[in-house]
């Protein structure tokens, strides 16, 4: 499934650039991953935890930058990796393509190309790409954060890194948009001619 998010991130397209080269420092910006080994060439191992509801999704495996054109101002990261418990498994690859924006800021457009089998496949691609919002939000809080303590002459341990997903507050959110679209479908301007 193909899905796409866009997010502002108030830092000029530089920093931002130069921040997304630095794979293990853009990690823990996503809530619930963690890298937890650098295995060469560019490879990094490392899970990812989430809650949904009453279930908990845990995926170990591995990460790489797959490409990184500064003319563009593309990266795009292909991770793979299984289910903890269970025979679930998830492919991904995260195709980020950055556009300065008025004030200074960046505009990030997010194109997730993932197939997941197993408990998380159950929950729908509408589900899924609403969960996705919502971790892009936190995500983009996260690296504008980071940016600007950077900035200030922060250093690594007084930077932001993100909480574990929360299935409360994703959960949550994620039902919100599911009902926004619901009530523009029977309540929004007709389409019909």
């Amino acid at each position: 499934m193909l899905i796409e998010n866009e997010f502002r991130v108030t830092a000029p397209v530089d920093e931002v650039w130069d921040y997304m080269q630095d794979l293990p420092g853009l990690a823990p910006c996503l809530p619930g991953a963690e890298l937890t080994d650098d295995l060469g060439d560019g490879t990094y191992q490392g899970k990812v935890i989430t809650r949904l509801g009453p279930v908990k999704l845990g995926f170990t495996g591995t990460a790489r930058m797959v490409e990184a054109d500064e003319a563009a101002r593309r990266i795009a990261i292909h991770a793979v990796g299984s289910e903890d418990k269970g025979k679930g498994t998830a492919d991904m690859t995260v195709t980020a393509t950055l556009v300065p924006a008025s004030g200074g800021a960046t505009t990030v457009k997010v194109t997730q190309d993932l197939q997941v089998s197993g408990a998380a496949a159950q929950y729908g691609r509408g589900m899924i790409s609403d969960v996705s919002s919502v971790l892009m939000k936190s995500f983009a809080e996260c690296i504008s954060y980071n940016i600007d303590a950077g900035r200030g002459g922060g250093t690594a341990t007084m930077t932001r890194t993100a909480k574990p997903a929360s299935g409360l507050g994703i959960g949550l959110s994620a039902a919100v948009m599911a009902l926004k679209r619901v009530i523009r479908r029977f309540f929004g301007p007709s389409t019909r001619p």
